[in-house]
């Protein structure tokens, strides 16, 4: 009996092989990409000292020379170019953390608004998505800005509201408020009450599981943050000196500003991903099978009951996954801001300093890595959400 264990392999079987040839191919593919990689650096070296540009990063250190309309942190026209990035990084965050806020809120209300069984406050909803999810967002920027902002009267002839709040077209001045000497004291009462509050939530959850019986959690919760942390305030005084707007010759002085640029760049992100979100809203919930419902309603649950215990928790599977791209689209359409001139990255570093420094290389790489960064930042946390929200499997 003859054995072809050691047999010698048929001539061509070796790159037959498909373990062989996809490590084959792959060890290709990265040579490729490095001798690539390595050419364009090589080639952009040689042009950069032909035309005698100086390369590196020491040009952060040097005095921008120019003053910011708005700026998070304290600066000056002296300061330092790496000061510049600092306060358009801030600005880009801002935008997109009060933009993603505020979608998600109006995104959400809108797709349970388009499920509604009223046929007034259905047909709303749809038109509103309809119409504002199908213009760009830069269209929604400059009609904002120019439209409705910029046409608002001077500082002399401001909207009052209450004496405390002021819109003109400078912007919308507010109080704002400066810590006292028992702000200490009332930080750790409200941080206090806070992780009682997800404490009593948990308790709430497994109760709930245990024995089936609903604790008013909202309404405790509410009940906690403005009881406990007023009762602070009455005994230990007001944790805050608030700073009103005045007018002063020709403009406001004291109080925070939210210049119009940043109104009109929130407010139209927030209305265009809203209509996105609605839309992913709306299919995770009619993704929910309609038993759920049903069975809800014979156990005697009330529709809000149903839907906050029910129905939303088991869309969210469904929601988040495409929920996540549109606060990636969010984050990285907060650059259309150059063209009102919010000072955002965009406006502020990989233009202002770009056309002074002339280190194109140098900025536009610094300005794909920050918004890189920010995408793999919210990528990593909706990521961890859904895993955590996911059905694990027995």
């Amino acid at each position: 009996m003859h054995t072809t264990a050691n047999a010698p392999r048929p001539r061509g079987s070796f790159l037959n092989d498909p373990q062989v040839r996809a490590w084959a191919f792959q060890v290709i593919a990265v040579i490729a990409v490095v001798a690539l990689g390595w050419f364009l650096f090589q080639n952009t070296q040689a042009n950069l000292e032909k035309r005698g540009i100086i390369s590196g990063f020491a040009f952060l250190n040097n005095s921008a020379g120019f003053g910011i309309a708005q700026h998070l942190i304290d600066y000056t026209e002296s300061n330092s170019y790496a000061r510049v990035f600092l306060v358009g990084l801030l600005n880009t965050l801002l935008v997109s953390f009060i933009g993603i806020v505020l979608a998600s809120i109006l995104g959400f209300l809108l797709g349970v608004a388009r499920l509604s069984p009223n046929w007034l406050i259905s047909k709303l909803a749809t038109v509103y998505i309809e119409i504002f999810r199908n213009i760009p967002p830069l269209l929604q920027i400059l009609f904002w800005y120019f439209a409705v902002f910029l046409a608002l009267p001077g500082p002399r002839q401001s909207l009052d509201m209450g004496e405390i709040f002021f819109l003109n077209s400078r912007g919308l001045y507010m109080p704002a408020p400066g810590p006292s000497e028992s702000f200490g004291l009332f930080a750790v009462v409200v941080l206090a009450t806070i992780v009682g509050i997800i404490a009593l939530g948990r308790w709430a959850k497994k109760r709930r599981e245990a024995t089936g019986q609903i604790f008013p959690l909202l309404w405790t919760s509410l009940a906690l943050i403005v009881v406990i942390p007023g009762l602070t305030v009455l005994i230990g005084g007001n944790p805050l000196v608030w700073s009103v707007p005045e007018l002063t010759g020709f403009n406001f002085r004291g109080g925070w500003v939210m210049i119009p640029e940043l109104m009109a760049l929130t407010l139209a992100l927030t209305i265009y991903t809203a209509a996105f979100i609605a839309e992913n809203v709306r299919s995770g919930i009619m993704a929910v099978s309609h038993g759920q419902t049903e069975a809800a309603r014979s156990l005697g649950l009330r529709p809000g009951v149903t839907l906050r215990l029910v129905i939303i928790p088991q869309a969210l599977r469904v929601i988040i996954p495409p929920l996540t791209s549109q606060y990636l689209n969010l984050a990285k359409n907060s650059s259309l801001a150059a063209g009102i001139g919010y000072p955002d990255m965009v406006s502020l570093f990989a233009g202002t300093v770009l056309n002074q420094t002339g280190q194109a290389i140098e900025v536009i790489a610094i300005t794909m890595s920050v918004y890189l960064a920010i995408s793999i930042s919210i990528s990593l946390l909706m990521n961890w959400y859904n895993k955590r929200i996911a059905l694990t499997e027995r």
